[in-house]
């Protein structure tokens, strides 16, 4: 709200500071600079008069709730338990920063505390820090600590990657000097061939990238790739969809020494694509090299119960030298929300949503694969999404399917030029069997 100034208001503020007129003021500014016509701005308007034309403007925006949605690509339409917002939206909660006289805040250091502790039960990793920006920051800093650690310098990263997360990670890593080598995919499976990693590692590479499932939603062969990083002395570390983790190995099992996620699908809204939630874990033996905070879980000297911050590897509070990232918060709302979000759903409700995405994404692709003109595009194994290619420009099908109330997917060529008749698929135990049948009764009207 704007709340203009009286005269008697300017003339008391003028006086205080010294001069006699805002002119004055603006006297170090050339005439020539200065702007001398009227503002073209439209007449002022009432409060009531501004609520009802944001009111309609907002009215212009398409509603997600009212589309079937079968989008992904690293943003999830799962579904968010009432009670999440219920405990976000209260006051003492209603913050995405930590207290800078943290032990004060013992309700925000616990909620953090249980987040790290469901994160590692999750992902099977010793260590989880208080949460990043998003999945995307997660993985460019596990690059600077992979070469913190192993003294290392270059970097492999799989093809396979999201491009937006490979784009963040190149970002980062042209800063900090770090060499990054792509890995190429296999065309037909739809992944990295561990044979391909051989050829392409070396002494001098200080980890491998890999997400799992990967950005075209197949699944990698991480157990062949996390071994032969580990002949030759590197780090490897996977990005992984928290959801998948109900029915894949998660990353402990095959030995990961860094782990990073995207939390997005543990019960935050898909909203305008962010904010997010950035997870990052790694093993006991790197947790000094972990950046941002890390809160623990002690005992005063009355022998009650205490959460403090334990470590926190900024420049702002140890040595610039010896920092390992500069990163200044955590997305501590939205970990609230993964903490509520797995709490509720318990290891039996997180395996239930993993394996209704596993079979109706599964449903959807064999009766697409019915369609003439319509195939997989991939071989490899998948999770929930699936890249279907198509008869037609993939744009084509989202816009008419769009005007059906349907979102049909995501088209590839969009990320890459050579990824044409490429679309991207995603579904979620949102999906009704009933919406996935008129989905596909609409590409047969208009395609079969």
């Amino acid at each position: 709200m704007f709340t203009p100034h009286t005269p008697e208001d300017k003339k008391i503020m003028l006086e205080k500071i010294g001069v006699s007129s805002i002119e004055d003021l603006l006297s170090v500014i050339p005439e020539e600079l200065r702007f001398k016509r009227e503002l073209a701005l439209p007449e002022p308007l009432s409060e009531i008069e501004v609520i009802k034309l944001v009111s309609e403007i907002a009215k212009r925006n398409t509603n997600l709730n009212d589309f079937i949605s079968f989008l992904g690509a690293g943003v999830y339409d799962h579904y968010i338990p009432s009670v999440i917002n219920h405990i976000l939206l209260r006051s003492e909660f209603y913050t995405a920063y930590t207290p800078y006289q943290p032990e004060v805040s013992q309700g925000t250091l616990q909620a953090i505390y249980e987040y790290q502790s469901l994160i590692c039960a999750l992902l099977e990793m010793d260590v989880s820090n208080a949460g990043m920006y998003d999945g995307a920051s997660a993985f460019a800093e596990a690059c600077h600590m992979a070469r913190t650690i192993t003294k290392k310098n270059k970097v492999l990263i799989a093809q396979t990657i999201h491009p937006y997360y490979q784009q963040v990670i190149r970002t980062y890593t042209k800063g900090l000097n770090i060499p990054v080598v792509e890995i190429a995919m296999d065309t037909q499976s739809g992944i990295i061939n561990p044979e391909k990693l051989s050829e392409a590692i070396c002494q001098d590479t200080a980890a491998v990238l890999v997400q799992h499932p990967n950005f075209f939603g197949n699944l990698e062969m991480v157990k062949e790739l996390s071994e032969i990083t580990h002949k030759h002395n590197a780090l490897f570390i996977v990005c992984v969809d928290p959801i998948s983790l109900g029915i894949l190995p998660p990353p402990g099992d095959y030995n990961a020494d860094i782990a990073v996620a995207e939390g997005q699908a543990l019960g935050i809204p898909q909203s305008f694509g962010g904010p997010f939630l950035g997870i990052l874990t790694c093993r006991k033996d790197f947790i000094r090299m972990l950046p941002g905070r890390i809160v623990g879980k002690t005992t005063d000297i009355e022998g009650k119960i205490g959460y403090v911050l334990v470590l926190q590897t900024r420049e702002q509070h140890i040595r610039r030298e010896k920092a390992t990232s500069n990163i200044c918060t955590n997305e501590a709302l939205c970990a609230l929300a993964a903490t509520i979000y797995l709490s509720i759903m318990g290891k039996t409700g997180i395996k239930e949503v993993a394996r209704q995405c596993f079979a109706k994404s599964h449903y959807l692709a064999d009766e697409i694969c019915q369609i003439k003109g319509f195939s997989l595009m991939y071989s490899a194994p998948f999770f929930k999404e699936f890249v279907v290619k198509t008869p037609v420009e993939p744009q084509k099908i989202i816009t008419e399917l769009e005007k059906q109330k349907i979102f049909a997917g995501v088209d590839l060529s969009r990320f890459h030029h050579q990824w044409t008749n490429m679309m991207l698929v995603c579904v979620t135990e949102k999906r009704t069997k009933q919406e996935i049948d008129r989905y596909i009764r609409l590409l047969k009207e208009l395609y079969a």
